[in-house]
């Protein structure tokens, strides 16, 4: 591919308006100009971004979808997807957290080299950290999470900040809405890996983010159990769905404190395993041996 076309697109809900307009600032100083923006109000109405400074002048312009309720975020992001789908002059999306902050101009420019240099090159995930520089640990998509700056394939990207192909998607399909929150990158990534795209992270992409926690999210125990079974039952072959919910289970009662979180986490977890869960496509067997010898076998 040569010289893809760069689109942006920014879920919010409406509640942080400060920080997007902070983060368009940051989208408007890239030395590489996107095509098209497209900024989703998730059940909520939006301001007028459309004369937003330095991106009013944008070939395809700012395009605002606001969406009548809350779809969650994966949810959301769906909807800016197909808008660009449906409009066809971007090859290559950028998604952002709508409390994050692009300090690089190069960002878009590295994302575009990328792409570029390998047409089977499906997602680039971006390094997250908070205002001091440091990166979570669980902001790291490896086991061996002590160096973030650390780059190459990976089997798992952040949703903070990442890079998507358009043509990936129409093969892999789009987020799985049904999540609504938590562990819809684990699903996308498996989908793409399997389907022979690479996943590649680079820690020079950074994307400045609040440090926070999951747990923040009063929903966080009960969905992250259910989406956790959810994407086994979708993505495993069927004698690794045991194994990889029997690992993070017993992670699960090895981290949590938290009695009335576990209680909630049991529920999810029945929810999980009595609720339909989507389209079942295991992967094949040579994806997860693709996987492990990344260092990360689709059991953990």
């Amino acid at each position: 591919m040569s010289a893809p076309r760069i689109g942006v697109s920014i879920v919010t809900m409406g509640d942080r308006p400060q920080a997007v307009e902070a983060l368009l600032a940051s989208v408007a100083m890239q030395d590489v100009r996107p095509t098209r923006l497209v900024i989703i109000g998730n059940g909520t109405a939006l301001p007028d971004y459309t004369s937003t400074p330095g991106l009013e002048d944008l070939d395809g312009g700012v395009t605002t979808i606001e969406l009548p309720e809350n779809l969650g975020c994966p949810g959301g992001r769906n909807e800016g997807l197909r808008r660009l789908a449906e409009i066809g002059d971007v090859d290559v999306v950028v998604e952002l957290d709508d409390d994050g902050l692009l300090v690089d101009k190069d960002v878009f420019r590295r994302v575009r080299d990328h792409f570029a240099a390998d047409d089977r090159l499906g997602i680039v995930g971006f390094r997250i950290a908070d205002e001091h520089g440091e990166t979570q640990r669980r902001h790291v998509p490896r086991l061996r999470a002590g160096d973030p700056m650390r780059g190459g394939p990976v089997t798992a990207f952040l949703g903070g900040g990442h890079a998507f192909s358009m043509k990936m998607l129409a093969e892999t399909g789009l987020w799985p809405a049904e999540f609504f929150f938590t562990h819809e990158e684990t699903d996308l990534a498996w989908r793409a890996l399997d389907a022979g795209w690479r996943v590649e992270y680079d820690p020079e992409l950074l994307l400045q983010h609040p440090k926070t926690s999951p747990a923040r999210h009063a929903v966080y125990y009960r969905m992250t159990a259910r989406n956790r079974v959810w994407l086994a039952r979708r993505n495993l072959p069927l004698p690794l769905v045991p194994a990889y919910l029997s690992t993070w289970t017993l992670l699960t009662l090895a981290r949590t404190r938290d009695a009335k979180g576990l209680r909630a986490w049991a529920g999810g977890f029945a929810e999980g395993v009595r609720t339909p869960c989507g389209e079942r496509r295991p992967m094949r067997w040579s994806t997860v041996w693709r996987m492990t010898r990344l260092g990360r076998p689709p059991v953990i």
